[in-house]
């Protein structure tokens, strides 16, 4: 009896030493670890957010840039960390549906190895070209690269830009060449240099470069015209209604975080998507917010992540 009588006090200590934890949290920064290099949409969207939650918590947001390998470099850190709540995935398709389905032995499982805490978002891609290159408008682009197979380029800063050329060049039955990068800054640097000729990419550092004549915009992912660009028509209305590539973006942390935490931070991230700020920057990024609870968000991960992998198998990528 002596012994049945420590183990529940044992038990009920450690069930209240983790309560005052989550209680106490955060005492300390929270790092937001995020798969793209800086001055991308992630990064300029992330700190759009760190900064609110920063105020309203009490504690530094940190963002914290960790480029390379399709997202896998800041996933992999996140799903090694403590589940203390101070580290956490700004996760995206790259790392948390592509790279399971582009590999065939993925570094992480997308779904055991972390906790998801909320849904943030949705990108909006436009498809940039160089205004060098003498296509004016999607069609023309379809019926130049049929003529001219691997003679243009295009450059990816995520597995989710690698997906919907995949699938572009798919259903166009077109030949590009690719070329990968870390992260979409550089492959930005060079499409303005016109070294690659195409970019599926969010506006963030493209806008002011199509003002001033360096690129063009083709078409949008979205599925009505952006009020940024309003002349630039959808790749629906352009001859291509399968289209279905959706990039979105969300808040995860490592495997087993107390569900006191989870939902303090569910509550931060919601409450910082109402604030006015964080909507006019939002506008600015053209991005969409879908806050969502940990429930929500899981489930449309496990979804995007049979998405992703029937996009792939229909373009013909095998997992490397």
């Amino acid at each position: 009896m002596k012994l049945i009588a420590a183990s529940f006090l044992l038990l009920a200590s450690m069930l209240l030493a983790g309560s005052a934890a989550a209680q106490a949290y955060p005492n300390r920064p929270i790092r937001l670890v995020i798969p793209f290099g800086p001055g991308s949409s992630t990064d300029v969207i992330t700190r759009i957010l760190a900064q609110a939650v920063s105020t309203s918590i009490g504690q530094p947001v940190v963002v914290e840039s960790k480029p390379g390998a399709d997202g896998a470099i800041a996933g992999i850190e996140v799903a090694k960390a403590a589940p203390d709540g101070y580290t956490l995935l700004i996760g995206s398709g790259s790392p948390l549906a592509a790279v399971p389905a582009l590999r065939k032995d993925p570094p992480y499982d997308p779904v055991r190895d972390f906790t998801p805490i909320i849904d943030i978002g949705r990108y909006s891609n436009f498809l940039f070209i160089n205004a060098e290159v003498p296509i004016k408008t999607f069609q023309e682009l379809i019926a130049y690269a049929k003529a001219n197979p691997g003679k243009l380029a295009y450059g990816t800063g995520s597995a989710s830009s690698i997906v919907a050329f995949a699938q572009m060049n798919s259903l166009a039955g077109i030949q590009m060449l690719h070329v990968p990068y870390k992260s979409a800054p550089p492959a930005v640097t060079d499409l303005i240099a016109n070294r690659v000729q195409l970019m599926w990419e969010p506006p963030t550092a493209t806008i002011a470069f199509v003002r001033e004549g360096k690129l063009r915009a083709l078409v949008t992912s979205l599925r009505e015209r952006s009020t940024l660009l309003p002349d630039v028509p959808t790749i629906y209305e352009s001859g291509m209604p399968q289209f279905a590539m959706s990039n979105w973006m969300g808040l995860v942390g490592p495997a087993n975080m107390p569900r006191e935490i989870v939902d303090r931070l569910n509550r931060e991230f919601a409450a910082a998507m109402k604030r006015p700020e964080v909507l006019e920057g939002m506008e600015k990024q053209v991005f969409v917010l879908n806050p969502s609870t940990p429930e929500q968000f899981g489930t449309f991960i496990k979804e995007q992540i049979g998405f992703y992998g029937s996009l792939l198998r229909a373009a013909g990528v095998q997992p490397q």
